[in-house]
């Protein structure tokens, strides 16, 4: 009854949203018209797969994360939800393949029945939308093969973010990606969108599961879940507005606008149900009265489904910029903003270009790292003062470099980028690295009142001893990691592919990050994990990544063809220098960077290898002393016995090998 009801609510939103917003305009006379099959199925089949992509991951994230497990298996609540998971997830497939030939359709203007499956290939293989749609669809599928695969709470947990994955690559196409400043509207959807599944699909998750003092527990736990989601949502749609409406009289000055308003009163009253949730259902619930829970998210979920129609209605609605998008030059449609000036101090410190997914990963590691201080204080534990000024002096380069003018260079310099590959690789890391954030984690992190519950701690501690992180963090594997990634990348087409895509150019980021971090970890890291290597081996290790970066540079030097020419004869300024005298500086800033960080390197090592030998002998003065006052032989007494043993055992075999010869 519950589930019938929010289909209605819906569908009746979104019916509403596509009038208030002009999606259902008449057809322009002597233009293409795909036909009201397409015109009426497309936003339906679009509310349909987003509804079961909601109830996907919701499912599959608690029963992984929210519910208590049986040991190493999930609870059998947690079973119930993972097949059921696993058949949302096979209509979610289906309905994103219908949705991609519906989207041909209307972009064609071609009836259904005059569409041939050669066009929709095409459009899947060849188009960054129909890739998205593809690529989601293949995930989903995954999906629902693997809920189906083990009952195992690792796995359980694996398909759940591969689940959230799966509700994303939309999210890189569409409105957002032709917006301006792609790097906040593009970023900022994706995450109001992964927000909004976890949320949603958590309560109606939940609402499968009636049983006392299990659903007290896993409400408590997801009210955690829903005030980040909460906050993550109202963040993410005010920055995505922004972009999409321009200036703000539009909010009562378009139609679009109109929409964006009813979102945001749906979303105070699901803020008002939430805190509702946190002073009087979780009591309620506790006491034992389930019927609580029940009232206020079923209400909850209505007002839900609701907003999941405006949205659907907004993705159809034409949006307030959309004229001054169709006369923008054709760098602002490739780059997502103007060309800029001739690069000055000034320019390269000011004129910042925002990314919300740095910006936000930058905001939330300097806040969780302080409050794991603060923590260890109130709890009379000292934290070094160096390391959380090395940490947070990490995610304020990393926000520099990510978003103040320089990222705006980068794009269009090789050098820029180059200088900005270099901070992020070798310069972050070892600031990142220095901060310890795996050992206060595991020192702050609280641990759940029910031990089948596996909390963040938990979590942790699973990923630093897990197959895949002893891999990564092998010494071997993250050296050649760190010096396959620069002759890959750049001696390839891969550069001007990730370059020309927002998340191609995250991704490439994030790697430079990531692979300079696994390198900085196996040197100079202090963090739990694999178990490091003596000292002399590790200056060995320093100094071939040393070499590798040298001949790197020393190659790009030499190079006499342009590097990603596709991409960089593209957005080449008319102000600057010749594309290979760029690359050239480019080259020389990667030749002549990488010192600085090196001997920081080696002078951390140099002073842990002091330091381990100091607390070495400290041990070996210690079992001495214990030895003399106790009368025990220490460590080294008992070696040098066994070598005088050794000494002596040979001694006696020479002797009854040769009986003859004379004793010495």
């Amino acid at each position: 009854m519950i589930a019938v009801a929010a289909v209605l609510s819906g569908v009746a939103l979104l019916l509403l949203g596509l009038r208030l917003g002009g999606a259902l305009a008449a057809a322009i006379p002597g233009l293409p018209d795909a036909g009201p099959t397409t015109g009426w199925a497309l936003p339906a089949v679009r509310l349909l797969s987003d509804g079961l992509a909601t109830v996907t991951v919701g499912m599959l994230v608690t029963a992984a994360f929210l519910l208590p497990g049986d040991e190493r298996s999930v609870s059998p609540h947690g079973y119930l939800l993972l097949r059921r998971a696993s058949v949302a997830a096979v209509g979610w497939a289906v309905a994103a393949l219908s949705l991609l030939v519906l989207t041909v359709s209307d972009l064609l203007g071609q009836p259904l029945d005059t569409l041939r499956p050669s066009t929709v290939v095409s459009f899947a293989t060849s188009i960054a939308q129909g890739q998205s749609l593809a690529l989601q669809a293949g995930l989903a599928l995954a999906v629902a093969l693997l809920s189906r695969a083990g009952v195992s709470r690792g796995l359980a947990a694996a398909v759940a973010v591969l689940a959230s994955v799966a509700v994303l690559p939309p999210a890189f196409t569409g409105h957002a990606a032709g917006a301006g400043n792609h790097q906040i509207a593009v970023t900022s959807l994706a995450l109001h969108i992964l927000a909004a599944a976890m949320w949603i699909g958590g309560l109606v998750a939940l609402l499968m599961v009636r049983r006392g003092r299990l659903l007290a527990d896993a409400v408590a736990r997801y009210s955690r879940l829903a005030l980040g989601c909460f906050v993550a949502v109202t963040v993410s749609g005010a920055a995505n507005a922004a972009v999409r409406l321009g200036a703000v009289e539009q909010l009562w000055h378009s139609r679009y606008g109109w929409l964006v308003v009813g979102k945001l009163a749906a979303l105070l009253i699901l803020g008002a149900a939430g805190a509702a949730h946190r002073s009087r259902t979780l009591p309620a619930l506790r006491a034992g009265q389930r019927h609580a829970f029940g009232r206020l998210a079923a209400g909850e979920l209505m007002v839900f489904a609701a907003t999941v129609g405006l949205a659907v209605a907004l993705s159809r609605s034409p949006t307030p910029d959309a004229v001054s998008s169709a006369e923008a030059d054709p760098i602002t449609e490739l780059l997502g903003f103007p060309m800029p000036a001739a690069p000055t101090p000034a320019n390269l410190l000011g004129q910042p270009l925002p990314d919300m997914f740095f910006l936000t990963l930058c905001v939330l590691g300097i806040g969780g790292y302080l409050g794991g201080v603060r923590r260890l204080h109130a709890g009379g534990h000292r934290w070094p003062a160096a390391r959380t000024a090395s940490w947070v002096g990490g995610m304020l380069l990393l926000a520099a470099a990510t978003n103040l003018g320089v990222a705006r260079y980068a794009y269009v310099l090789f050098s820029a980028h180059m200088a900005q590959h270099m901070v992020l690789s070798m310069v972050v890391p070892i600031l990142l690295v220095g901060g310890a954030p795996v050992t206060l984690a595991l020192r702050t992190l609280r641990r759940p009142g029910d031990p089948q519950v596996r909390g963040a701690r938990e979590w942790l501690l699973i990923a630093v001893r897990s197959r895949p992180t002893r891999l990564l963090t092998h010494p071997l594997v993250a050296l050649g990691i760190y010096s396959a990634s620069l002759f890959g990348l750049y001696f390839s087409d891969l550069l001007g592919v990730l370059m020309r895509s927002h998340l191609g150019h995250l991704a490439m980021l994030t790697h430079f990050v990531v692979a300079g971090y696994l390198m900085c970890w196996v040197l100079i890291g202090v963090d739990p994990g694999r178990r490091r290597l003596p000292h002399p081996l590790l200056v060995t290790i320093h100094l071939a990544s040393m070499m590798a970066h040298g001949f790197f540079g020393l190659v790009l030097m030499q190079t006499t063809t342009v590097l990603a020419p596709d991409w960089y004869i593209s957005v080449h300024p008319a102000w600057a220098s010749s594309l290979l005298d760029d690359q050239r500086l480019g080259a020389g800033i990667a030749w002549a960077f990488g010192e600085i960080p090196a001997v920081l390197i080696m002078i951390i090592l140099v002073r842990q290898w002091i330091r381990a030998d100091k607390r070495e002998q400290a041990r070996l003065d210690r079992a001495a002393d214990r030895a003399d006052a106790t009368g025990e032989d220490d460590d080294l007494a008992r070696y040098n016995a066994f070598l005088a043993a050794a000494g002596q055992s040979a001694e006696d075999s020479r002797r009854t090998a040769a009986p003859g010869l004379p004793e010495a």
